[in-house]
């Protein structure tokens, strides 16, 4: 069984931390460029927990500006996009918790399970195109925590520890999560594809 990731950060280990200690003496062109290498990524990863274009530009920017401000605390011995992630998920769930309390709604799979999967090879079709929703739509009915854990695995190329401590959830967690939302997802794409795998790659594309 073959998993289809998405290529990892943009920025070497070494230009990353070069950017990271010019940041940390308050050189604005680093910060600058760390944003750049990470805002796109970050406001896809965003948009798909919350679904609101609004939301996620707040949010972002909330994330940018408490990654700098802690900048001095952070360690270089972790990547820069695990950690700005972690504080992005981190707002979206306070956001989340937020907006279910002033609608009186109680979203209880924040704590559940479920999961994603397949497709054919068809690539700018209509037929691509109707898979894609169809692919997106069951990601985004999986629960808050599984849907970051296939985002993180799948489109960021996020290991199981690193996604452990971005989600701020034991690495068995993480594994359940996957196992769950591969398995839910199965069962709703199954009508539609039959290549068991291969709908993953679109899942690493842009919606």
């Amino acid at each position: 069984m073959t998993s289809i990731r998405q290529a990892p950060d943009k920025l070497s280990a070494r230009d990353e931390r070069r950017l990271i200690a010019a940041a940390r003496r308050g050189c604005q062109q680093s910060c600058r460029e760390l944003v750049e290498a990470h805002k796109e990524r970050l406001a896809a990863f965003v948009w798909r927990i919350v679904r609101n274009h609004h939301d996620t530009e707040e949010l972002c920017q909330e994330a940018f500006l408490r990654a700098f401000a802690a900048l001095k605390g952070f360690s270089t011995e972790y990547r820069f996009s695990t950690w700005l992630f972690t504080i992005a998920y981190r707002l979206c769930l306070n956001h989340i918790r937020r907006r279910q309390m002033l609608s009186g709604e109680v979203d209880f799979s924040l704590h559940a399970g479920a999961e994603p999967d397949q497709a054919e090879e068809v690539v700018q079709s209509e037929e691509a195109r109707r898979l894609k929703r169809i692919i997106w739509e069951a990601v985004d009915a999986l629960s808050v925590p599984q849907r970051a854990s296939v985002l993180l695995f799948y489109r960021e190329g996020q290991s199981c520890q690193e996604i452990a401590a971005v989600l701020g959830m034991p690495m068995a967690t993480v594994k359940s999560h996957l196992h769950r939302a591969r398995n839910r997802l199965r069962e709703v794409l199954e009508p539609h594809v039959t290549d068991e795998w291969s709908c993953l790659r679109l899942v690493t594309e842009s919606a």
